[in-house]
């Protein structure tokens, strides 16, 4: 698989994260960044709910926008 900014495998692992943050680095190899951005997702999933007492996930979703921009913009 090519390796790379902007290389199928990137573009590939970006769109895992998106749904999931961590899956993408997961994919790519990266074992810690993908536990990291998978539990600072969760965290900032429990903290918005905390806040908002409701289930709209925007903090899940505003991590897993930083993760796919990680995985898409890895060099490996």
């Amino acid at each position: 698989m090519a390796s790379g900014q902007g290389s199928t495998g990137n573009v590939i692992a970006a769109l895992c994260s998106l749904f999931i943050p961590g899956l993408g680095q997961l994919i790519q190899g990266r074992l810690l960044s993908a536990i990291f951005w998978f539990v600072t997702a969760c965290i900032a999933f429990a903290v918005t709910w905390l806040i908002t007492l409701s289930l709209l996930p925007f903090g899940w979703f505003l991590v897993s926008i930083f993760s796919c921009i990680s995985a898409a913009r890895f060099r490996g």
